[in-house]
Order: structure tokens, then C-alpha cells, then sequence
């Protein structure tokens, strides 16, 4: 990343997403958000990309690609692009098995992992969030409680994506007395264990299109074998850091959409004989978003490769979360007075792209690189 430049695999990468995106992303988009709901064949569709089962190990029946937070990146900014709704239910299945494939136990992973690599779509899900004033993703109040060989749960999540398809969740939880930023464990539930309920979907402001449910934990019993990682744990910060990148990476992507259809409309527009382009003050709105993109997808791509190099991430990941959050709300916000009345009406989608931009600034755990 020191010349600035992507590599063959990256270029790739970008252009056949950023074509996914362009073709079968965008033309439904907004259909999807006024229907709330995405249908099932943009799944088939997306998951024909191999996102998911390109990275999975081969002995466990995926093509073996390798991880790189860095092109996942890449690729989670150009899907962004298209929608951010559509661009987090492609990406869901790896909220389940990229921690399952990096921190999980060999048994775990021979477990779950074939469980994506067959030829149609399978979801799986991962359960951060929780009902709070202010989030903090070190305060998670869900209790794992052990009991013999097993671990009972009682709790609730919220704004789990796709926990209406998904068949396993990977939930965060805390263990029983455990003082507050210590004790987190994950564990691997799945649907059919009893003691879980899922709630109807949740209604939103923005990212309308994309399911997301409440998770409720009665007394659900999890058998010590699906703590992921077993005895030894996982790295909550990774897991954290690495959602944050991606959070970060979709921002730059809906940022981007953002200014190219503002830019657009900002050429085309006549008021008062001259495109508005031409304009001082949009002329400088638009420099603005053009500057502000390229530094949170530069602090973007440093913390990815700072996640490559397994250096800490608590730091880097929290800066590029917040700088990306921050702009994508700012330039959603002026994409809307870039185009005056036209801004709030659904002929045009700056004002879809501004509800969703909203909801940055809150999530935490809804996407992964």
C-alpha cells in the first residue's frame, strides 16, 4: 500500500464488484427500500460471487483465496456503492464465518464452515448490538452464565441482520459477574436450540430494505463446545476492529455514490441560464466531498492494512469508523441541498442515501472484513 496503488487481485476485484453493484444493485435499490424487502435471487445472485466461499480453506470445501481485510475492503466499499441495504445482506454470511474461520477451535470450523460452501445461499449472522442510549461494545450486558459443560444465555439483541434466514449466530455475550471490558465470550447458537425467539423485523428510518431483527435469550443453554475459540476465547477488539473497518469502508462507498449523482445533477441543472455547477458555493460543497471521500478511504485502507499485519486495531479502527461515519452523514446531508426541492423526493435516491447515512454514526457489528 506504500506506492498508492492496488494490485492486480485488487483491480479485479473493484471493477467485477463495482460492475455487481452497477448492474444488479442500483436498478433494484430503491424498489427494495419502498418494499422493504430484498428478494431472494439477489441473494443467489450475490453469493454466485464467491464472497463468501472463496475464502474459506479448501479441506473445509472453499476455494481458498485467502483473507485480506484489506481487499474485502475494497470490495465492501464498491458494493456500498451500489446500496448500502443490499451491499450488508450479501455480506452477512461473513459476519458468521470469518471469526468462525480466524478464531474458532478445529472442531468449530469443521463443524460450520462446509455448512457455506455448497452452491446456493446460506446465512449466518452475528449479534452485537443491544438496546442502549449509548452503545458500548465493552459494556455488552447479555450473560453467559456456566453451568457443567455448557452456558446458559439470557439477554437480547438488537439489529441482527438477516436473523430471519440466518441458521447460526454468533452472539456476544458477558460472562456472569465478569467486571465491566472483561469477560466477553462469543458463542455459536443456533436457531433451532430452544431458549432463542426471533422478533418480527424492525422498523427503521433508513436501511429500510435490509431485515434485521431483535434476539431474545430465555435460559438458552449453549453447549462449552460452541464458545468460539473453546477454553482459550477469541480477540473481542479484532472482531470489533475489523466490523468497524467495514462499517468504515461502506460510509466511503455510500459517500461515493453521493457525490458522483450530485456532481451529475450539478452539470446538468440550469438555474438562471448556467448548470448550478458553476456556482461557488456548490462548486466548493462538491470539492469538499471529493477531499473528505479521499481521507476516510486513505485512513480506511491503513487501518485494513494495519488489520493484515495482525497490529492492534482498537485505536485505528475506532478513527476510520468515526472520520467515515461522520462525512458520509455530512455529504449525504449536503448531496440533499445540492438538489433543493428535488432532494426530498424519491424520483431522485439522495434522500434514501441520506436515511441510511444516519444510521453510521450508531452500528456497530452489522458488516465484517
Amino acid at each position: 500500500m506504500s506506492t498508492f496503488s492496488l494490485d492486480e487481485d485488487q483491480r479485479q476485484i473493484k471493477d467485477a464488484m463495482g460492475k455487481f453493484a452497477a448492474e444488479e444493485m442500483r436498478p433494484i435499490a430503491r424498489d427494495c427500500d419502498e418494499e422493504l424487502n430484498i428478494p431472494d435471487d439477489f441473494l443467489d445472485k450475490s453469493w454466485e460471487l464467491g464472497i463468501v466461499t472463496n475464502v474459506i480453506p479448501e479441506k473445509y470445501g472453499g476455494y481458498e483465496f485467502g483473507r485480506s481485510v484489506l481487499n474485502n475492503t475494497i470490495l465492501t466499499e464498491e458494493l456500498a456503492y451500489g446500496d448500502l441495504s443490499l451491499a450488508m445482506a450479501a455480506l452477512a454470511p461473513n459476519l458468521f464465518v470469518l471469526p468462525v474461520m480466524e478464531m474458532g477451535t478445529d472442531e468449530q470450523k469443521e463443524r460450520f464452515l462446509p455448512e457455506f460452501c455448497g452452491l446456493s445461499a446460506k446465512v449466518g449472522s452475528l449479534a452485537i448490538l443491544e438496546y442502549s442510549i449509548a452503545f458500548d461494545v465493552s459494556e455488552i450486558k447479555t450473560r453467559a452464565t456456566r453451568s457443567g459443560n455448557q452456558y446458559i444465555l439470557n439477554g437480547q439483541k438488537c439489529l441482527v441482520p438477516m436473523a430471519d434466514k440466518a441458521e447460526e449466530f454468533l452472539v456476544v455475550a458477558r460472562a456472569s459477574g465478569a467486571a465491566a471490558g472483561t469477560g466477553i465470550d462469543a458463542f455459536i447458537v443456533e436457531k433451532t436450540m430452544p431458549g432463542i425467539e426471533v422478533s418480527e423485523k424492525e422498523k427503521h428510518m433508513g436501511l429500510n430494505a435490509l431485515s434485521t431483527h431483535t434476539l431474545i435469550f430465555e435460559d438458552c443453554k449453549v453447549s462449552a463446545d460452541n464458545r468460539l475459540g473453546g477454553e482459550g476465547g477469541f480477540d473481542y477488539n479484532r472482531l470489533v476492529g475489523c466490523c468497524r473497518i467495514a462499517l468504515a469502508a461502506a460510509a466511503v462507498g455510500l459517500a461515493g455514490a453521493v457525490k458522483d449523482y450530485c456532481v451529475d445533477y450539478a452539470r446538468e441543472r440550469i438555474a438562471f441560464g448556467q448548470p448550478i455547477a458553476t456556482r461557488q458555493s456548490i462548486a466548493f460543497m462538491l470539492a469538499d466531498m471529493a477531499i473528505e471521500i479521499d481521507g476516510a478511504r486513505l485512513l480506511n485502507y491503513k487501518a485494513a492494512w494495519n488489520a493484515d499485519q495482525n497490529y492492534d486495531l482498537v485505536r485505528i479502527a475506532y478513527l476510520s469508523k468515526k472520520y467515515a461515519s461522520k462525512w458520509a452523514f455530512t455529504i449525504a446531508d449536503n448531496g440533499v441541498s445540492i438538489l433543493g426541492g428535488h432532494g426530498l423526493i424519491r424520483e431522485h435516491p439522495v434522500e434514501m442515501w441520506f436515511r441510511n447515512a444516519r444510521a453510521f454514526s450508531m452500528l456497530e457489528g452489522m458488516i465484517i472484513v
